[in-house]
């Protein structure tokens, strides 16, 4: 048995993922909390709305009982999995994508289409400027949503804008899109499953 919470980490944690053991006593085993440890990585792995792995999470182990016959390495790394794994689940995971910082340069004279093009793709204008005859636009913009973005300011500024994008932070998407992202990987496991 395992007693404890998760939490988010900080935005600026270096790593994904951080394990504190706070446990006082002996009611865990110090033999068995590196097998605890390994249980909350193995939960951490493959999230269960999409698959991938689940970052930003702090676990914190604060208490436990040990059974002098039936304690294990495996068994302390079970219930740390299926207690990480119902934790996450209790606390609405969301499904993350990647937030680029674009910015455009082109003709003034093309700012309102471009700006109403980076707005259809989900786009947040942060800054737009203008110094003469050119704009320059600044945009935070999901990754899924520039593909085929070139192709695209070429066609608005008859091959006269250019852009630069560079990665910014990981944001959640948008409650629509995750329930779509879900379904689809449901449909896999379900499929996958049934091909077993």
């Amino acid at each position: 048995k395992i007693i404890g919470f998760i939490e988010p980490l900080e935005d600026d944690a270096e790593e994904p993922f951080e394990f504190m053991n706070e446990c006082v006593g002996t009611n865990v085993p110090s033999e068995f909390i590196p097998s605890v440890e390994k249980g909350c990585r193995d939960a951490i792995a493959k999230g269960d709305l999409v698959g991938f792995p689940v970052e930003g999470l702090r676990v914190v182990l604060q208490d436990g009982a040990a059974h002098a016959v039936d304690s294990s390495d495996q068994a302390f790394r079970a219930a740390a999995l299926y207690a990480v794994k119902q934790a996450i689940q209790q606390a609405s995971p969301k499904v993350l994508e990647p937030l680029m910082a674009l910015e455009v340069s082109a003709p003034t004279e093309f700012q309102g289409d471009i700006m109403g093009s980076i707005n259809q793709r989900r786009g947040m204008i942060t800054n737009s400027s203008t110094d003469g005859a050119q704009s320059v636009i600044h945009a935070d913009v999901p990754l899924a949503q520039l593909f085929g973005y070139s192709t695209d300011i070429r066609s608005q500024t008859q091959g006269k804008g250019e852009f630069t994008m560079e990665y910014k932070a990981h944001t959640g998407v948008m409650p629509d899109v995750q329930a779509d992202l879900v379904k689809q990987f449901q449909a896999a496991r379900a499929a996958e499953s049934a091909a077993k």
